[in-house]
């Protein structure tokens, strides 16, 4: 009996000293004492330029797309993994000015011809911050390529529903709506708006 009372004595001695560091651990933790011997954070950076490149695409309109794409991988034993997106996507339709040389520019009785390159579609992506992964199945250990193949492919469908909708057409029309009277202020005649022939590029206009 004495012997299971002073068992049960250090027992409750060890239970005491534990309750009693943890006790002083979280009054340092929480006054910030251990702050006192942590040194302050240090960072270096070396930044290079890399590259400078020179500007001169007007953009002139922006189409924001959202969508739901669903994207399946085919499997030959697995059932077929799935993901489903919700996505939020931009096209903007532009005119390079720097293509613009001084033989464009050309007088006609008592007006001036402008000729300008062929609209373009220059840039298309999605807005990652304004889309989301809806759900996934069957993904197992594929799950980031699945989904990074899905917003691949929402970012061609983006690219391709710009073009079908008509985007080329309106860089086209916007450029002459802002151009024409701001070439026409600057020349003090008469400006007439034209665009060389289409060359090639499927992103250019047809």
């Amino acid at each position: 009996m004495i012997r299971l009372t002073n068992a049960l004595l250090r027992l409750f001695l060890v239970l005491l000293l534990v309750v009693g560091l943890i006790t002083l651990w979280e009054q340092v933790r929480q006054q910030g004492w251990l702050g006192r011997f942590t040194r302050e954070d240090k960072t270096v950076q070396r930044i290079v330029l890399k590259e400078v490149t020179e500007l001169g695409k007007l953009e002139l309109v922006k189409y924001t797309f959202k969508d739901i794409v669903e994207h399946e991988q085919i499997k030959d034993w697995l059932p077929n993994a799935q993901a489903i997106l919700i996505v939020e996507g931009e096209a903007v339709g532009c005119v390079d000015l720097r293509q613009v040389k001084a033989s464009d520019i050309r007088p006609a009785g008592d007006s001036l011809v402008v000729w300008l390159p062929q609209p373009e579609l220059c840039t298309w992506k999605i807005n990652h911050d304004r889309s989301r992964v809806y759900t996934t199945r069957f993904a197992f250990l594929d799950e980031t390529q699945l989904v990074d193949a899905a917003y691949q492919r929402a970012e061609r469908q983006i690219r391709q529903s710009a073009l079908s909708s008509g985007i080329l057409e309106q860089t086209r029309q916007n450029a002459d709506k802002m151009l024409q009277p701001l070439l026409e202020q600057v020349a003090g005649k008469k400006v007439v708006i034209r665009y060389q022939p289409p060359a090639g590029p499927a992103h250019t206009l047809q």
